[in-house]
């Protein structure tokens, strides 16, 4: 097998090929100069039998966001036409980023979340987009909030098995829930407290800051939620959420991933002093695992530098699928972590990029 690790940074995307996940080769730049804050290893079966489609949601200053993709490893890319994603007419907003691509359960879809918060389907494998109005016209938008990094539906999760149910997250504005394609959608908030509102408003129906949400495909109903302030669980699809992070050294935070072939394990990687320093507690890099569902955790540094000042972005960790599975880990100053043996250790891969905004990874 060989696994593919794109690495999206504010300064353009490098793509790294690997055999054996230890000894890596990395091309790029690709897209120069060019804000990737999405990117996407469609593993799906390809009607050529080739390698995986590679998606990127890539912002230039001067012409705007831009999905692009590549069917050869990124030696040749290929673009959205008409300009890449933008709002109908008379929708009164512009998109901003591409900050999130996901593969549909449908055979060519893909989904889009953008800044400002609006969510699109495509149903040719990313060559064009249409928004879903259901949720940009939902009563609660005009009071969704934005974050210091923007408003952004970051979190696009598709039901593994009920192509018309999805959940969603944006900061700030919370987690939402369609069960209908996307008509109609319903906040799913209960229990996740909002720190930075004043105390007796701290429950609120949505307008939580959500960091990022995971889940495993073999358990679509449980939930893992990192916050602006917790990490919670929720076992009804975010019908109700409970607090798991309050044995962990912070509890704030931006990614969360669920192991693939573990629905119990989860990985966060904690920040300190409430989000004021935006960098691991006491400036050590470690990653804590649970493997109880956030009943007990356990953090994991071997091969992790020890001084370590820099943040970790939502979408600066992920998974692979293979057994015992790989963990990455990109950070804010431009280097980017493995692990081969569920996170248990680690070893840099490349260094001296751009900061790391999205790590995505795939095998073939």
């Amino acid at each position: 097998m060989t696994t593919i690790l794109m690495v999206g940074t504010r300064k353009g995307l490098w793509i790294g090929r690997s055999e054996d996940r230890e000894t890596w080769d990395f091309t790029g730049p690709h897209h120069d100069m060019e804000e990737v804050y999405s990117c996407l290893v469609d593993t799906r079966p390809t009607a050529s039998g080739g390698p995986p489609r590679l998606l990127a949601g890539a912002s230039s200053s001067w012409l705007g966001p831009q999905v692009r993709w590549s069917d050869d490893l990124g030696a040749t890319w290929q673009e959205t036409p008409g300009g890449g994603i933008r709002f109908p007419d008379g929708a009164g907003a512009t998109v901003e980023r591409v900050w999130q691509l996901v593969p549909g359960v449908e055979d060519g879809v893909v989904w889009a979340g953008t800044e400002p918060g609006a969510v699109w389907r495509s149903a040719d494998g990313g060559a064009s987009f249409a928004l879903v109005e259901g949720l940009w016209n939902h009563p609660h938008r005009a009071e969704w909030g934005a974050g210091f990094g923007g408003q952004a539906f970051h979190t696009i999760l598709p039901h593994p098995d009920a192509p018309e149910s999805m959940t969603v997250a944006i900061s700030t504005g919370g987690v939402y829930r369609t069960t209908d394609g996307g008509a109609s959608w319903s906040p799913r908030n209960a229990g996740i407290r909002a720190d930075f509102l004043p105390e007796d408003q701290q429950y609120p129906e949505f307008g939580q800051c959500v960091h990022k949400v995971a889940r495993h495909p073999a358990r679509p109903a449980r939930l893992f939620a990192q916050n602006h302030g917790g990490v919670y669980r929720s076992d009804d699809e975010g019908g109700a959420w409970t607090s798991i992070g309050d044995t962990l050294p912070s509890d704030f935070g931006f990614p969360v991933v669920v192991h693939p072939h573990r629905p119990d394990t989860l990985y966060v990687f904690p920040l300190a002093g409430g989000g004021e320093g935006r960098y691991p507690p006491e400036g050590r890099a470690r990653v804590w695992s649970s493997d109880d569902a956030g009943a007990s955790w356990t953090s994991y540094d071997a091969g992790l530098p020890e001084s370590f000042f820099v943040g970790v972005m939502r979408d600066g960790m992920c998974i692979d699928a293979d057994d015992p599975a790989g963990v990455y880990l990109g950070a804010r100053n431009g280097t980017v972590w493995a692990s081969a043996d569920d996170g248990r250790s680690w070893r840099q891969v490349v260094a001296n990029l751009p900061d790391v905004m999205a790590l995505k990874v795939g095998s073939y």
